[in-house]
Protein backbone atom coordinates (compact mmCIF):
# COMPACT_ATOMS: atom_id res chain seq x y z
CA UNK A 1 0.00 0.00 0.00
CA UNK A 2 1.68 3.61 -0.93
CA UNK A 3 0.64 5.66 1.96
CA UNK A 4 0.61 8.88 -0.35
CA UNK A 5 -1.59 7.61 -2.38
CA UNK A 6 -3.63 6.85 0.49
CA UNK A 7 -3.70 10.54 1.15
CA UNK A 8 -4.07 11.72 -1.83
CA UNK A 9 -7.26 9.18 -1.94
CA UNK A 10 -8.61 10.89 1.23
CA UNK A 11 -8.15 14.34 0.76
CA UNK A 12 -10.33 13.60 -2.45
CA UNK A 13 -12.89 12.24 -0.70
CA UNK A 14 -13.26 15.36 1.36
CA UNK A 15 -12.33 13.30 4.52
CA UNK A 16 -9.65 14.17 7.12
CA UNK A 17 -6.93 12.09 9.00
CA UNK A 18 -3.69 12.28 10.83
CA UNK A 19 -0.60 10.82 9.66
CA UNK A 20 2.10 9.13 12.37
CA UNK A 21 5.82 9.45 10.99
CA UNK A 22 8.71 7.96 13.28
CA UNK A 23 11.12 11.13 12.87
CA UNK A 24 13.99 10.08 15.26
CA UNK A 25 15.26 6.21 16.81
CA UNK A 26 18.05 5.98 19.39
CA UNK A 27 18.69 2.01 19.92
CA UNK A 28 16.61 -0.98 18.58
CA UNK A 29 12.96 -0.67 17.30
CA UNK A 30 10.44 -3.08 15.83
CA UNK A 31 10.28 -0.67 13.33
CA UNK A 32 12.35 2.00 11.21
CA UNK A 33 12.81 5.63 10.80
CA UNK A 34 10.43 7.39 8.28
CA UNK A 35 8.05 4.75 9.04
CA UNK A 36 4.41 6.12 8.33
CA UNK A 37 1.04 5.39 9.71
CA UNK A 38 -1.65 6.95 8.17
CA UNK A 39 -4.86 7.20 10.55
CA UNK A 40 -8.41 7.90 8.88
CA UNK A 41 -11.52 9.68 10.30
CA UNK A 42 -12.97 6.24 10.55
CA UNK A 43 -10.32 5.02 12.77
CA UNK A 44 -8.51 2.74 10.46
CA UNK A 45 -5.48 2.87 9.68
CA UNK A 46 -2.67 2.07 6.47
CA UNK A 47 0.50 1.96 7.09
CA UNK A 48 2.40 0.72 10.27
CA UNK A 49 5.33 2.24 13.07
CA UNK A 50 6.05 -1.52 14.62
CA UNK A 51 2.29 -2.39 16.44
CA UNK A 52 2.05 -2.65 20.16
CA UNK A 53 1.30 -0.42 22.50
CA UNK A 54 3.10 2.57 21.06
CA UNK A 55 0.68 2.26 17.60
CA UNK A 56 -2.10 1.95 20.48
CA UNK A 57 -1.06 5.38 21.43
CA UNK A 58 -0.25 6.66 18.60
CA UNK A 59 -2.99 6.20 17.04
CA UNK A 60 -5.31 7.54 19.77
CA UNK A 61 -2.82 10.73 19.69
CA UNK A 62 -3.79 10.90 15.79
CA UNK A 63 -7.44 10.99 16.81
CA UNK A 64 -6.85 13.95 19.21
CA UNK A 65 -4.88 16.02 16.64
CA UNK A 66 -7.77 15.34 13.80
CA UNK A 67 -10.25 17.23 16.50
CA UNK A 68 -7.99 19.70 17.24
CA UNK A 69 -5.95 20.24 14.09
CA UNK A 70 -2.84 21.06 15.58
CA UNK A 71 0.82 18.86 15.14
CA UNK A 72 1.72 16.76 17.91
CA UNK A 73 5.44 15.28 18.57
CA UNK A 74 5.51 12.18 21.24
CA UNK A 75 8.64 10.05 22.54
CA UNK A 76 8.51 6.73 23.65
CA UNK A 77 11.28 5.31 25.84
CA UNK A 78 10.70 1.57 25.23
CA UNK A 79 13.96 1.01 27.64
CA UNK A 80 12.57 1.96 31.00
CA UNK A 81 8.55 1.97 30.41
CA UNK A 82 7.49 -1.47 31.70
CA UNK A 83 4.63 -0.85 29.58
CA UNK A 84 6.17 -1.34 26.41
CA UNK A 85 7.59 -4.98 27.00
CA UNK A 86 4.99 -6.73 24.80
CA UNK A 87 7.46 -8.90 22.82
CA UNK A 88 7.03 -6.77 20.17
CA UNK A 89 9.75 -4.42 20.56
CA UNK A 90 13.09 -4.52 21.01
CA UNK A 91 14.09 -1.48 23.25
CA UNK A 92 15.09 2.31 22.73
CA UNK A 93 14.11 5.40 22.33
CA UNK A 94 11.89 6.81 19.27
CA UNK A 95 10.22 10.27 18.22
CA UNK A 96 7.23 10.42 16.33
CA UNK A 97 5.73 12.92 14.86
CA UNK A 98 1.54 13.08 14.24
CA UNK A 99 0.22 15.66 11.55
CA UNK A 100 -3.27 15.96 10.77
CA UNK A 101 -4.29 15.60 6.92
CA UNK A 102 -7.28 18.05 5.79
CA UNK A 103 -9.07 17.74 2.48
CA UNK A 104 -8.89 21.08 0.50
CA UNK A 105 -10.99 23.99 1.61
CA UNK A 106 -13.78 24.31 -0.59
CA UNK A 107 -15.53 27.48 -0.91
CA UNK A 108 -19.38 27.72 -2.15
CA UNK A 109 -19.94 31.37 -3.08
CA UNK A 110 -23.99 31.57 -3.71
CA UNK A 111 -23.80 34.62 -6.27
CA UNK A 112 -21.47 35.43 -9.04
CA UNK A 113 -21.73 39.51 -8.82
CA UNK A 114 -18.97 41.96 -8.51
CA UNK A 115 -18.50 41.34 -5.03
CA UNK A 116 -18.19 37.60 -5.92
CA UNK A 117 -15.51 37.91 -8.82
CA UNK A 118 -13.30 40.02 -6.05
CA UNK A 119 -13.63 37.63 -3.43
CA UNK A 120 -12.89 34.74 -6.12
CA UNK A 121 -9.91 35.98 -6.89
CA UNK A 122 -9.06 36.51 -2.93
CA UNK A 123 -9.92 33.42 -1.78
CA UNK A 124 -8.30 31.71 -4.65
CA UNK A 125 -4.83 33.29 -3.85
CA UNK A 126 -5.22 32.28 -0.11
CA UNK A 127 -5.48 28.47 -0.98
CA UNK A 128 -9.67 27.95 -1.10
CA UNK A 129 -10.87 25.82 -3.89
CA UNK A 130 -13.87 27.36 -5.21
CA UNK A 131 -17.36 26.39 -6.57
CA UNK A 132 -19.50 29.59 -7.73
CA UNK A 133 -23.56 29.25 -8.05
CA UNK A 134 -25.64 31.26 -9.90
CA UNK A 135 -29.24 31.22 -11.30
CA UNK A 136 -27.44 33.74 -14.55
CA UNK A 137 -25.55 31.96 -17.25
CA UNK A 138 -24.50 35.73 -18.10
CA UNK A 139 -22.88 36.16 -14.68
CA UNK A 140 -22.19 32.08 -13.70
CA UNK A 141 -19.46 30.96 -16.54
CA UNK A 142 -16.08 30.06 -16.97
CA UNK A 143 -15.11 32.97 -17.93
CA UNK A 144 -15.32 35.09 -15.17
CA UNK A 145 -14.06 32.23 -13.16
CA UNK A 146 -11.76 30.56 -15.09
CA UNK A 147 -9.55 29.04 -12.39
CA UNK A 148 -12.80 27.81 -9.94
CA UNK A 149 -13.41 24.06 -9.21
CA UNK A 150 -16.43 24.31 -11.13
CA UNK A 151 -19.37 27.41 -12.04
CA UNK A 152 -22.99 26.18 -11.26
CA UNK A 153 -25.09 28.46 -13.77
CA UNK A 154 -29.17 27.01 -12.15
CA UNK A 155 -31.61 28.11 -9.86
CA UNK A 156 -30.54 28.28 -6.35
CA UNK A 157 -32.91 25.11 -5.07
CA UNK A 158 -31.96 22.81 -7.76
CA UNK A 159 -28.01 23.62 -7.16
CA UNK A 160 -28.52 23.19 -3.17
CA UNK A 161 -30.19 19.87 -4.16
CA UNK A 162 -27.31 18.39 -5.17
CA UNK A 163 -24.91 20.39 -3.57
CA UNK A 164 -23.31 18.53 0.22
CA UNK A 165 -21.02 20.60 2.09
CA UNK A 166 -18.92 18.91 4.76
CA UNK A 167 -17.37 19.54 7.63
CA UNK A 168 -14.07 21.12 5.30
CA UNK A 169 -16.40 23.06 3.24
CA UNK A 170 -16.83 27.01 3.44
CA UNK A 171 -20.05 28.94 2.19
CA UNK A 172 -20.70 32.68 1.64
CA UNK A 173 -23.88 34.25 0.56
CA UNK A 174 -23.62 36.91 -1.78
CA UNK A 175 -26.91 36.53 -4.06
CA UNK A 176 -28.01 39.93 -5.26
CA UNK A 177 -30.89 40.37 -2.93
CA UNK A 178 -32.85 39.61 0.11
CA UNK A 179 -34.90 36.67 -1.10
CA UNK A 180 -32.12 35.00 -2.58
CA UNK A 181 -30.06 35.19 0.20
CA UNK A 182 -32.32 33.92 2.71
CA UNK A 183 -33.31 30.93 0.36
CA UNK A 184 -29.51 29.95 0.69
CA UNK A 185 -29.12 30.64 4.15
CA UNK A 186 -32.20 28.66 5.39
CA UNK A 187 -30.31 25.55 3.56
CA UNK A 188 -27.06 26.60 4.68
CA UNK A 189 -27.79 26.00 8.50
CA UNK A 190 -28.68 23.09 8.16
CA UNK A 191 -25.92 21.75 6.41
CA UNK A 192 -22.32 20.65 7.99
CA UNK A 193 -20.45 23.29 6.27
CA UNK A 194 -18.03 25.04 8.82
CA UNK A 195 -18.55 28.38 7.89
CA UNK A 196 -21.60 30.24 6.55
CA UNK A 197 -21.37 34.01 6.09
CA UNK A 198 -23.94 36.38 4.53
CA UNK A 199 -23.82 39.39 3.12
CA UNK A 200 -25.59 42.81 4.39
CA UNK A 201 -26.51 45.15 7.40
CA UNK A 202 -27.45 43.96 10.87
CA UNK A 203 -31.03 45.25 9.93
CA UNK A 204 -31.50 43.16 7.58
CA UNK A 205 -29.84 39.99 9.18
CA UNK A 206 -32.14 40.31 12.01
CA UNK A 207 -35.12 40.46 9.57
CA UNK A 208 -34.21 37.20 7.53
CA UNK A 209 -33.31 35.71 11.22
CA UNK A 210 -36.56 36.22 12.27
CA UNK A 211 -38.33 34.96 9.15
CA UNK A 212 -36.75 31.95 9.12
CA UNK A 213 -37.76 31.08 12.85
CA UNK A 214 -41.04 31.71 12.15
CA UNK A 215 -40.69 29.32 9.66
CA UNK A 216 -39.68 26.80 12.65
CA UNK A 217 -35.95 27.00 11.51
CA UNK A 218 -34.42 26.16 14.96
CA UNK A 219 -32.67 29.69 16.55
CA UNK A 220 -29.64 27.96 17.51
CA UNK A 221 -28.84 27.67 14.24
CA UNK A 222 -27.55 30.72 13.20
CA UNK A 223 -25.21 31.09 16.04
CA UNK A 224 -22.76 29.96 13.76
CA UNK A 225 -23.53 32.48 10.91
CA UNK A 226 -21.05 35.49 9.81
CA UNK A 227 -23.42 38.49 9.46
CA UNK A 228 -22.34 40.60 8.63
CA UNK A 229 -19.81 38.35 6.72
CA UNK A 230 -16.09 39.35 6.97
CA UNK A 231 -13.91 41.07 9.88
CA UNK A 232 -14.87 45.16 10.57
CA UNK A 233 -12.23 46.88 8.63
CA UNK A 234 -14.82 49.42 6.76
CA UNK A 235 -14.80 47.67 4.15
CA UNK A 236 -16.82 49.84 0.98
CA UNK A 237 -15.78 48.50 -2.43
CA UNK A 238 -15.90 45.04 -3.92
CA UNK A 239 -12.20 44.53 -3.73
CA UNK A 240 -12.44 45.83 0.24
CA UNK A 241 -15.04 43.18 1.03
CA UNK A 242 -13.62 40.88 -0.50
CA UNK A 243 -10.61 41.38 1.53
CA UNK A 244 -12.49 41.50 4.71
CA UNK A 245 -14.16 38.06 3.99
CA UNK A 246 -11.02 36.21 2.97
CA UNK A 247 -9.40 37.79 6.07
CA UNK A 248 -12.33 35.88 8.45
CA UNK A 249 -12.11 33.27 6.10
CA UNK A 250 -7.95 32.49 7.09
CA UNK A 251 -9.00 33.05 10.67
CA UNK A 252 -11.57 30.18 11.31
CA UNK A 253 -9.08 28.14 9.03
CA UNK A 254 -6.53 28.73 11.26
CA UNK A 255 -8.64 28.55 14.36
CA UNK A 256 -7.33 32.11 15.44
CA UNK A 257 -7.22 33.38 18.91
CA UNK A 258 -10.37 35.62 20.17
CA UNK A 259 -13.92 35.65 18.82
CA UNK A 260 -14.95 36.77 15.66
CA UNK A 261 -17.81 39.07 14.89
CA UNK A 262 -20.95 37.33 13.77
CA UNK A 263 -24.58 36.71 15.11
CA UNK A 264 -23.85 36.61 18.27
CA UNK A 265 -26.64 39.48 18.95
CA UNK A 266 -28.69 36.37 18.38
CA UNK A 267 -27.77 34.54 21.38
CA UNK A 268 -29.25 36.94 23.50
CA UNK A 269 -32.66 37.50 21.83
CA UNK A 270 -33.73 33.84 21.25
CA UNK A 271 -37.05 34.93 20.31
CA UNK A 272 -35.50 36.91 17.26
CA UNK A 273 -36.46 40.28 18.78
CA UNK A 274 -33.98 42.99 16.96
CA UNK A 275 -31.98 44.80 19.58
CA UNK A 276 -32.45 49.02 19.52
CA UNK A 277 -31.80 50.45 16.46
CA UNK A 278 -27.90 50.48 15.84
CA UNK A 279 -26.26 53.20 13.25
CA UNK A 280 -25.37 50.83 10.61
CA UNK A 281 -24.53 51.70 6.60
CA UNK A 282 -27.25 50.43 4.54
CA UNK A 283 -26.51 46.54 2.58
CA UNK A 284 -23.71 46.50 0.31
CA UNK A 285 -25.83 44.30 -2.12
CA UNK A 286 -24.10 41.80 -4.68
CA UNK A 287 -24.51 44.18 -7.47
CA UNK A 288 -22.27 46.81 -6.28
Amino acid sequence: MDIYEEIVKLRREGRRGALATIVNVRGSIPSFETAKMLVRDDGSIAGTIGGGCVEAEVWQAAREVMETEKPRSLTFNLNQDPKYDTGLVCGGTLDIFVEPVFPPALLYIFGAGHVSVSLYQAARNAGFDLIVVDDRPAYANPERFPEAKEVIAEDFEQAMARITPNESSYIVIVTRGHRDDMRVLRWAVQTQARYIGMIGSKRKTIAIFKELTREGIPAHLFERVHAPVGLDIGAITPEEIAVAITAELIAVRRHAEGSLPHMSWFKSHPEGAAPEPVAAREDVEEEL
